[in-house]
């Protein structure tokens, strides 16, 4: 209600010429082309942009709207922005908020949950075909010169079964594409609401008894108080020693360590993690170097087309901002986590 207000005044004295002026602060690298535009289609709102959070908090003082990249944030520049009325967050993840600063201010916080869904659904498939059609050991033979046909030991991801847990955006995206492999597809998730492109959906309650059903897990949950440590070792010892862990979510959601004893005691066939409890992952750390794990560099959200489809989301929550309306995309529950 106190945003609707606040928006509305923000209309009032714009096709009234008043005095108030919208200051939206950018912090992070955007496009040159997609700053021109949201100046041209918001010529009544004084947009700055910047590169690095030393530059931003010179600006952050006037600021009534900052859109970043949630892991540049401090705390510290929510402190300062004493106009502050919305964080709008370009990525999905909103963990790095400083959330009890937030929610005592009364700050909207929205973000672009979602738009990874092309590209890390498409990364989930690429990396079970790479998994069972041992594309890692057939570049490692191309590049020793070796024609081995008869050792090789290649496998179908079709007529499969997957859980997927998180049933969003991207999970569904992940089923759907399953789908043309004609996989059984399983969904997990907080409520345990069936959405679309899952046979069946089930609550984290009932995790236990579908992990020995199926050969694929894919991870694509936030992180928050539930998800974190959520799966343990004892999950992967429910599952089918020829099953695949892919974690495409958050780094928090099991243990290196875990991960590791279960590949090394095959209680799982291979592990694919694209996220870590410690980001980058050191140089050192054991599962660079573990045979049945596939280690990539937080990548599976990046696409071509991240910027843009984050802009539009920025445009059209911009809008309701200034009408005073409240249908917002991807409002976020600050004190949830998503």
């Amino acid at each position: 209600m106190i945003f609707n207000r606040v928006a509305f005044l923000y209309r009032f004295f714009y096709h009234n010429k008043g005095a108030i002026k919208l200051n939206i602060l950018f912090l992070g690298d955007l496009a040159n082309n997609l700053q021109e535009q949201l100046k041209d289609d918001f010529s009544t709102v004084e947009f700055t942009f910047t590169e690095d959070i030393v530059e931003a908090k010179k600006y952050a003082p006037t600021a009534d709207v900052l859109a970043t990249y949630g892991g540049q944030l401090d705390r510290e520049i929510i402190e300062i922005a004493e106009k502050l009325k919305w964080v709008m967050v370009l990525s999905a993840g909103v963990d790095p908020l400083p959330a009890d600063l937030i929610e005592e201010r009364n700050i909207l916080v929205t973000n672009v949950r979602g738009i990874h869904k092309i590209s890390m659904a498409e990364y989930a498939i690429s990396m079970l075909l790479q998994v069972y059609r041992q594309e890692k050991e057939q570049i490692k033979l191309e590049k020793e010169k070796v024609w081995n046909k008869r050792n090789v030991k290649l496998d179908e991801i079709t007529g499969k079964t997957m859980l997927v847990l998180g049933t969003g955006a991207i999970g569904q995206e992940v089923a759907r594409l399953a789908k043309a492999f004609r996989m059984t597809t399983y969904g997990v998730s907080r409520s345990g609401k069936d959405v679309e492109h899952f046979d069946q959906c089930y609550k984290i309650s009932e995790l236990d008894q579908l992990l020995p059903k199926v050969d694929f897990v894919i991870a694509v949950l936030p992180s928050t108080k539930e998800t974190a440590g959520l799966i343990t070792y004892d999950h992967f010892k429910l599952m089918q020693n020829h099953a695949v862990f892919l974690n495409m979510g958050r780094g928090d959601l099991v243990t290196s360590d875990d991960i590791i004893k279960a590949v090394r005691n095959s209680e799982i066939a291979h592990a694919v993690l694209d996220v870590f409890e410690q980001e980058p992952l050191p140089k050192d750390h054991p599962l660079w170097t573990e045979e049945n794990v596939t280690v990539t560099p937080h990548i599976s959200g990046l696409s071509p087309y991240y910027q843009q489809r984050a802009i539009e989301i920025f445009k059209h929550n911009l809008d309701v901002f200034l009408t005073g309306e409240n249908n917002y995309i991807n409002k976020i529950n600050i004190s949830r986590g998503y």
